[in-house]
């Protein structure tokens, strides 16, 4: 059986792009959710946001906020329909977006 952590992690859109970006572990901002920091603890979660504001002020994305993940196997998945969406891309069209490119996360974003 698979350990299961559950916790927060931050996402935004880049600016020079507007690529859906997650804060990683070392304050860079990645494509991949499984890259994500995900935090545990209140103090870690907060912690988060401030780098989601930082980057902000600095204008390197716009529109950070926390949603709530799991990582299982060392794999991150959006626990929320609209964050699934944003890491893979439209789910109609599985021909389009990072589920194309197989680089979206290991979870498929709605139940098949």
């Amino acid at each position: 059986m698979s350990v299961v952590e559950k916790g927060q992690a931050l996402t935004a859109n880049r600016l020079v792009d507007g690529e859906v970006v997650f804060l990683t572990r070392s304050g860079g901002w990645s494509l991949s959710v499984d890259e994500a920091a995900v935090a545990q603890e209140p103090d870690a979660v907060k912690a988060l946001e401030v780098r989601g504001r930082e980057a902000e002020a600095a204008n390197i994305v716009t529109g950070s906020y926390l949603f709530e993940v799991e990582r299982r196997d060392g794999r991150v998945r959006a626990t929320h329909i609209r964050e699934r969406i944003r890491t893979l891309g439209p789910t109609v069209r599985p021909d389009l977006g990072k589920q194309a490119l197989g680089s979206g996360d290991a979870f498929a974003a709605v139940h098949r």
